[in-house]
């Protein structure tokens, strides 16, 4: 029975509709809204946290989702492949529309993995042996787990990714009407590619201000499942030039989604147009989510997000289809390797060191916001763990050694060669689908990476047989950077900068090699399990 349950629950994976936005696959309580004022142990009895604590993680290789795979397949599969994460990943992705339902799915899954949640505001009380995270803004999350032989001084060993995507927000003031039709304006965040926005099944998510009974102000995560917007294409018989000339928008007048047609009859309230900020029915189908009144929601930062669910694709099943991959695929391998590091009893006996995951917002737009990796976040909080792991024995230039001990590896999503424009890659540094992640290189230090922390971390890859591969862009094009400088020069720590290869970067809809999800997976994991070990061998002041 529970080998059929899987064979139906992976086929409805593959042949998922795009009409939901939704998980198809639910390990988790779902909601409509994550109220983040919960309590850390708030599941609602022993049963339901102890499914937590006791999840099973998915076990898929490629036949598990070829459409003629039997249920005695999956079932001989399963019990062969025990390290596979993907069918996870789809799950995350698909949960996490917005950078804050990402933090929100990412701190689920450390509550459930036994790590206890901190407050930045209060004293912290922490133990060698210990798990901990917290959150910012609820958009970054900080997360370590301290080896039990740590002593003052020693490094960390982290991996930094970051939680947000290019999309589009609405304004503080979206209402508008065009030709009888409800209009939502938007703002265009980061750089993305708007064409691919256009004619998809979009809907809002993202984060509300509600007034609670007792007169308190709460935050809601909102996530609303159906199709509500669309951003119609112009026919091409009023633009027949488009397919000669390309497709070219004006992003203020022309990347407007629509909402509705019917007019709404003005209310009391809505009278005077000042204060009409958004339409009554988007308001309307707001509160029907929330469950609360709409007068009860006083602010409210949206998204707008397609609402097709992620899935696996190609001839094979082997591509990972989906919005959001730049860069929560990243982030998902980099906290799954954390959790998996040291879940057992004794993973973190021998250990000297601390292991931690770092996930930050705001990095497609620069990282200069108090919870993106410009700020100093993550060095704060190691100075606070050093400081309270040190106690009164900690010497001169405890923090200071500590940092010089420690690695950091930057992830953020690689450019795989494009099989139409090979030519825009450099002609040696072609990285591949399915071979490993991509360890970036660039001499003007628009990437991190140097001579030694790229041996490092391949050193990593070696001991346990992973796949590496190198990029450089090409000397005539301009290179993209990610948060690994931003934080290799905060405060002077080795960094390296790798990715999972994909194609169609900051689209709508992007595209990755399923095994490289797990050979991330695999490396980030082995990162945290060996690095202390290879560490010793190489001294460089």
């Amino acid at each position: 029975m529970a080998t059929m349950m899987m064979h139906h629950r992976l086929q409805i994976l593959r042949n998922s509709s795009p009409i939901l936005g939704y998980s198809l696959l639910p390990k988790y309580p779902s909601s409509s809204s994550f109220f983040l004022r919960t309590p850390p142990c708030s599941y609602k009895n022993h049963h339901q946290l102890k499914f937590f604590s006791n999840r099973q993680f998915s076990t898929i290789t490629t036949p598990l989702f070829c459409s003629k795979s039997s249920p005695d397949q999956l079932s001989d599969v399963v019990v062969q492949n025990k390290t596979s994460i993907v069918v996870d990943l789809l799950d995350y992705l698909n949960e996490s529309w917005t950078h804050f339902h990402a933090t929100a799915e990412a701190r689920k899954q450390l509550l459930a993995a036994g790590f206890h949640l901190l407050n930045e505001s209060e004293e912290w009380d922490l133990k060698p042996g210990g798990r901990y995270f917290f959150t910012r803004n609820m958009s970054c999350l900080v997360a370590f787990a301290v080896g039990e032989k740590y002593t003052a001084g020693n490094g960390f060993h982290a991996i930094a990714a970051h939680t947000d995507s290019p999309c589009l927000k609405l304004k503080p003031k979206s209402a508008s009407l065009k030709s009888g039709y409800l209009m939502v304006n938007v703002q265009t965040y980061g750089g993305g590619l708007w064409h691919t926005w256009f004619d998809r099944d979009l809907s809002v998510a993202g984060r509300v201000i509600v007034k609670a009974g007792d007169g308190s102000y709460e935050q809601k995560l909102v996530k609303v499942k159906r199709p509500l917007l669309r951003v119609p294409t112009l026919a091409i018989h009023l633009d027949n030039t488009v397919n000669k000339d390309g497709f070219k928008i004006n992003l203020e007048t022309q990347l407007v989604p629509l909402l509705a047609t019917k007019l709404e009859e003005p209310t009391t309230e809505t009278k005077d147009k000042a204060k009409v900020y958004h339409h009554p029915l988007l308001m309307q189908i707001l509160s029907d989510e929330l469950g609360c009144g709409v007068e009860e929601i006083l602010s409210m930062e949206l998204n707008v997000c397609d609402t097709q669910p992620s899935c696996l694709g190609g001839g094979n099943d082997e591509f990972i289809f989906s919005g959001r991959l730049d860069n929560l695929a990243s982030s998902y391998c980099a906290l799954r390797a954390l959790v998996d590091s040291c879940e057992s009893p004794g993973s973190l006996s021998s250990e000297q060191a601390i292991r931690m995951v770092a996930l930050f917002d705001n990095e497609e737009v620069g990282s200069n916001s108090a919870q993106g990796a410009g700020a100093p976040t993550m060095f704060q909080a190691m100075r606070r763990i050093v400081g309270c792991l040190g106690n009164e024995c900690a010497r001169e230039g405890v923090f200071e050694r500590a940092l010089h001990r420690s690695f950091l590896v930057s992830a953020d999503m690689a450019h795989g060669v494009h099989p139409n424009f090979a030519d825009k890659h450099e002609e040696n540094h072609r990285p591949e689908l399915h071979k490993g992640l991509v360890i970036k290189h660039n001499a003007n230090q628009r990437y991190a990476t140097s001579g030694v922390t790229a041996f490092l971390f391949k050193e990593v890859a070696k001991m346990q047989n992973l796949p590496t591969q190198e990029f450089v862009v090409r000397n005539d094009m301009g290179c993209g950077s990610t948060i690994g400088p931003i934080l290799a020069s905060g405060v002077g720590i080795r960094t390296v900068d790798c990715g999972i290869p994909q194609l169609s970067m900051h689209s709508v809809r992007e595209v990755c090699g399923k095994e490289d999800v797990d050979i991330a997976y695999k490396h980030f994991k082995a990162f945290y399990q060996t690095f202390s070990s290879i560490d010793k061998k190489l001294s460089v002041d």
